[in-house]
């Protein structure tokens, strides 16, 4: 399974400068996970439980009720919400079966705890992202 995550991993632009020992460390720490269309993914306000990367299919985002864009293969979310220890700042609803790639809130501090390079790469993607 690793090898199948591996080659999801690499579509996360968020992910990009971590190497291939790191891709699969990163990979075994996840487990699959789908959801039905309809299906609430997460909950704004909810706590962060994981950080999730979607494999296929789509699903709506929301921010107090509004549209605000749509996920679909490639597309991450909850890195955010875990490595800031708040709630979750949007609802993702599955608009058609989702599999997706989680990785547990103790896993991921885990994993950025004891690996300050893949928590350096990280912080350094998110900034990008942010700017």
């Amino acid at each position: 399974m690793a090898g199948d995550a591996v080659d999801v991993l690499r579509l996360v632009p968020l992910l990009a400068d971590l190497d291939d020992d790191e891709m699969i460390l990163l990979a075994d720490a996840m487990q699959p996970v789908t959801f039905g269309a309809g299906d609430t993914v997460t909950a704004e306000g909810a706590a962060a439980d994981g950080f999730f990367v979607v494999e296929s299919g789509d699903a709506a985002v929301s921010i107090q009720g509004e549209d605000r864009g749509a996920m679909g293969a490639g597309d991450c979310f909850g890195e955010v919400a875990l490595l800031t220890g708040s709630e979750r700042t949007a609802t993702i609803r599955a608009i058609s079966e989702m599999r997706c790639y989680r990785l547990a809130a103790d896993d991921f501090r885990d994993i950025v705890e004891n690996s300050p390079l893949i928590a350096w790469k990280l912080m350094q993607s998110l900034t990008d992202r942010m700017s």
